[in-house]
């Protein structure tokens, strides 16, 4: 990933755009070329591995060679930004479209995991996760065991072990103050993503 310094952040930050994120894209190299697969995610508390699963029907895990390199891209918010939103073009006209995001990249090591334990508990704690702030929470167990169970046998465990995760947040400080805030402005009653951004731009998370 391309970080100029203007939208570099820390692995701290790089990590809560992950878990604002939910799921991302894991990109895989094959025989047959390049192969992704967009999954929700869950990360360790120590944030060495990062865990998820996908539908065993899903070829994409079928050519997972254990240990092989994966990346994982997140996305947490995304929006285009016209020239039309800074007010310094009347002065100085040359000016180009861009993209306001916010981004992380992880690379790591990848592992299929095909045991029912591990599935299960992997199922539980990404469940919790997403239904914690909500009201009321939906548990696995509001679900009947057998249930469970049949639809535990239709996934694949997958496991990363983290080597690194950069981060970047471009969201037009690189910009004059006056079309930085314009930018953020015009976003914050524009569509659901611009408004995202918008967030985001207030303090330049």
């Amino acid at each position: 990933m391309y970080v100029p310094s203007k939208f570099t952040i820390d692995d701290d930050h790089a990590w809560r755009v992950v878990a604002d994120a939910g799921a991302g894209v894991l990109v895989i190299s094959t025989k047959e070329g390049l192969a992704s697969v967009f999954v929700p995610v869950i990360v360790s508390g120590d944030r060495a591995t990062i865990r998820s699963h996908v539908a065993r029907a899903n070829p994409w895990w079928r050519d997972v060679e254990d240990g092989m390199e994966v990346l994982g891209l997140f996305l947490a918010a995304s929006a285009y930004v016209s020239p039309s939103n800074y007010p310094s073009r009347l002065e100085s006209p040359d000016v180009v479209p861009t993209w306001n995001y916010v981004a992380a990249e992880v690379r790591g090591r990848l592992h299929v995991r095909d045991d029912a334990d591990w599935l299960d508990d992997q199922v539980r704690a990404l469940t919790d996760g997403f239904e914690a702030p909500r009201s009321p929470r939906w548990s696995v167990d509001d679900a009947s065991r057998e249930y469970v169970g049949r639809q535990l046998k239709a996934i694949v465990g997958i496991e990363i072990d983290v080597d690194s995760i950069q981060g970047k947040s471009k969201l037009s400080q690189n910009r004059p103050p006056v079309d930085h805030d314009t930018v953020r402005e015009n976003f914050r009653v524009g569509t659901l993503a611009e408004r995202n951004v918008a967030d985001r731009m207030s303090g330049d998370d």
